[in-house]
């Protein structure tokens, strides 16, 4: 998984989605990867919030 900070605007669907995957820094609000690499069982649940990103700043690939 990964992220373009370029592209995140701070949103934050991401992390209140997934906390234990998402966090967002305390600078400007940017998404922040607390796991880049989810457990199994996470993986609908970190489908649903890289869906919910506005401006599709991050990507998933299934293993």
């Amino acid at each position: 998984m990964s992220v373009d900070t370029t592209l995140c605007m701070g949103s934050g669907l991401c992390a209140l989605a997934l906390p234990e995957v998402f966090d967002q820094d305390d600078v400007d609000g940017l998404v922040v990867l607390l796991d880049p690499e989810p457990p199994r069982e996470l993986h609908d649940d970190v489908a649903e919030a890289v869906n919910r990103c506005p401006v599709q700043a991050i990507s998933a690939t299934a293993p």
